[in-house]
């Protein structure tokens, strides 16, 4: 099970206590998805509770998630949309696996949310164009990825164009466990996220900040 980098088991229970309950079916889901095989592809729970908060706090109407996995952070998004705008709000969940996107159903049906996701199963680049040419540019209020690292150039490049002005992306693992701070580290993934770091300080068209929630978020917002 994902939890904030270096946060001990006291701590992370503590912020459990102090955080606004979680949803019956999140908790479901978290405590089910803890004894699957890759279960640490999942957010933690405090790192949920921040997204809901962000997305309150954004008034989010539309949003984007790349990756699903067995759906918490896709709940988190829909039922933070569900206060903003009732059943107005939209989230397109891209991912390429109907296993773990069954599994996601599962939670969102319990949830009553299941209307406000759109799910595409397809690689996310070509979905992330798709909703471009659907007229989705420059409307999307929230974009929230977590998926293949090496894909995040991409899912950042595509991502700008469907955010709108104000609009915010996070980019999950940006610490990839401390990988991106030992020099000798060459993998694929560590120098996909270290590039993107990189380049997203540089970039003129974004604020972006770095922060040590979950394994790691990088918040860029389009100016």
């Amino acid at each position: 099970m994902s939890t904030s980098f270096t946060l001990s088991t006291p701590i992370i229970k503590y912020l459990s206590e102090v955080n606004q309950s979680e949803h019956p079916a999140l908790t479901a889901c978290r405590v089910e998805t803890a004894s699957h095989p890759k279960a640490m592809m999942q957010i933690s729970a405090e790192q949920g509770a921040f997204m809901s908060f962000l997305i309150r706090q954004l008034d989010v109407r539309l949003a984007v998630e790349v990756g699903v996995f067995t759906g918490y952070s896709a709940l988190v998004t829909a039922l933070a949309l569900r206060q903003n705008a009732g059943p107005g709000g939209k989230l397109f969940a891209l991912d390429i696996s109907e296993e773990f996107t069954d599994l996601a159903k599962t939670y969102w049906q319990k949830a009553d949310v299941e209307s406000t996701i759109d799910l595409r199963i397809a690689p996310a680049g070509d979905s992330l164009s798709a909703l471009a040419s659907e007229g989705y540019a420059g409307r999307i209020d929230f974009m929230f990825v977590d998926a293949d690292k090496p894909g995040y150039q991409d899912y950042y490049e595509k991502g700008l164009t469907l955010l709108r002005t104000g609009g915010v992306m996070l980019f999950d693992n940006m610490l990839w466990s401390g990988s991106v701070a030992d020099p000798s580290d060459h993998s694929i993934e560590t120098v996909a996220l270290r590039d993107l770091a990189t380049y997203a300080k540089a970039d003129p068209r974004v604020r972006a900040v770095m922060v040590a929630i979950g394994d790691g978020l990088m918040l860029v917002t389009k100016i």
